[in-house]
């Protein structure tokens, strides 16, 4: 039976990238860094893997795959978006939010789009 083992996103700057997911999610390295590479995994154990690939392609405007990062409640979400846009992710004005969405679009620093849920959203 297969499994999901990483998720990947394109990055233009693999060491830039890694500085921001690595604070934004609590990850380490898997193993040393290149410079066109890495791999990161939980500190606190299992979970799911995210690497980092060097690309040239330009980020997609409304991507076909992207992270959803889950929040508590309306508060812890607003938190945390306030917490990653501090370590330089950045607001999308998105053009497709349903009137009573629960979850805000951000960018990283490479433009890669993704969300942040409020899960305790009725």
């Amino acid at each position: 039976m297969l499994r999901v083992g990483s998720v990947v996103l394109g990055v233009s700057d693999v060491p830039r990238a890694a500085a921001f997911w690595t604070e934004a999610l609590g990850y380490v390295p898997r193993e040393e860094m290149d410079d066109d590479w890495v791999v990161l995994v939980p500190s606190e154990g299992a979970g799911v893997q995210v690497a980092l690939s060097l690309s040239g392609t330009p980020v997609q405007e409304h991507p076909r795959i992207h992270l959803d990062l889950y929040a508590g409640d309306r508060a812890d979400q607003a938190a945390e978006v306030a917490r990653l846009v501090s370590l330089g992710a950045h607001r999308v004005d998105w053009d497709l939010y349903p009137d009573d969405a629960d979850f805000v679009v951000l960018a990283d620093p490479d433009g890669n789009r993704f969300c942040v849920i409020d899960t305790g959203h009725q």
